[in-house]
């Protein structure tokens, strides 16, 4: 059964906490992908996890079994680390069947094994090449199949994609993602590029500070973040979060005076719980709608500052109370820099976070 979880694991460098009472289970076939800022905890965790760092307290479980005391060649677990760690003075192929010399195989059957991992990740035809005559992509590829060709429990990988470039990195993904789905293990990835977890991953788990914010899908994460740092670390360009004043809620609307104007925007029925008081109000920024007239329920804003981005443009604006806004619009919509925008959030995309910073949903 190859399954990981990790229960209440906490990890202390001296009076330093890396990571506080962490919690998660990765199920077979799943692939989760530790997502967070640089020293928010997520590498820590992976090397807890391998058995390279020991916890201080909590359980490291996998396929079933405690880990806490066994070393890394005990776990049953590959690694893929962010440098490769390929051994320059073998062969492609010699560096693929080294994970297999400790199994006792006999070389039919060993070569058998690294073949069908080099057809697997595409590696057939550099074979008898030297790791200096390969390139970057080849490389990564490399080191997965040494990973997959003892066929471990599970899968950790450590910033699998950070030395690749953006042609690369894009191609990439969809191969490891091809195959990790293909072998049915658990599988756990670090990476600080959320592109690369929304992407690749069946649940991401965002961490700060050592705790992890939030579990979900890739969709529920950007579309129902549990906090205020959740929704502003998700999501390019980053979503807007501003003070607001919540002064009622009635008729499935929340009244609130918003960047120094008087908003009712339809509200989850749970915001009707709050008394008057501060808010935070998140709206990504291609949730806005520009209209042409000043209406009851829109922000007034000037451009700022323009940035083409292809399909569309990013436009940063200022409200009539000074704060900074961020909207996306299709290229077609032509915007001035100092023109006066009225922008309209689109309800279904507005987010309301209370005062001590969690989501207000039912």
């Amino acid at each position: 059964m190859s399954t990981i979880e990790i229960r209440k694991v906490t990890k202390q460098f001296g009076s330093f906490t890396a990571v506080k009472d962490a919690d998660l289970k990765v199920e077979a076939g799943e692939v989760v992908c530790l997502l967070g800022p640089s020293g928010c905890g997520k590498t820590t965790t992976l090397r807890m996890i391998a058995g390279l760092e020991r916890a201080t307290s909590g359980d490291v479980i996998i396929a079933g079994q405690r880990m806490n005391e066994l070393p890394p060649q005990k776990r049953d677990i590959a690694m893929v680390f962010q440098f490769y760690a390929l051994y320059p003075a073998l062969s492609v192929g010699q560096n693929i069947a080294m994970p297999l010399h400790s199994e006792g195989l006999s070389k039919a059957d060993s070569d058998a094994r690294v073949m069908k991992v080099a057809q697997i990740m595409h590696l057939t035809e550099v074979l008898d090449r030297m790791p200096n005559q390969i390139s970057e992509g080849e490389k990564q590829r490399l080191a997965v199949a040494r990973a997959i060709v003892r066929d471990p429990n599970c899968f950790l990988f450590d910033e699998p994609l950070s030395r690749l470039d953006v042609e690369l990195r894009h191609s990439m993904r969809g191969q490891i993602k091809e195959v990790l789905t293909g072998l049915s293990k658990a599988t756990v990835i670090v990476t600080h590029d959320q592109l690369e977890a929304l992407t690749m991953a069946s649940r991401i788990a965002i961490m700060k500070d050592g705790v992890i914010e939030q579990v979900g899908t890739p969709h529920e994460v950007f579309a129902k973040p549990t906090n205020v740092f959740v929704a502003s670390f998700i999501g390019t360009p980053q979503m807007n979060l501003v003070e607001a004043d919540l002064q009622g809620f009635g008729d499935g609307k929340a009244s609130v005076m918003l960047a120094g104007q008087s908003l009712s925007i339809a509200a989850d029925p749970a915001v009707s719980r709050l008394k008057p008081s501060k808010v935070t109000v998140g709206i990504r920024p291609r949730a806005f709608s520009t209209v042409q007239d000043k209406g009851g329920d829109t922000i007034a804003a000037q451009a700022e500052l323009i940035e083409p981005m292809g399909a569309e443009t990013l436009i940063h604006a200022r409200t009539s109370s000074g704060g900074d806004i961020r909207v996306v619009v299709p290229r077609d919509k032509r915007v001035k820099v100092g023109e006066a925008l009225h922008l309209k959030p689109d309800p279904r995309q507005t987010h309301f976070f209370g005062e001590d910073g969690k989501a207000v949903r039912a």
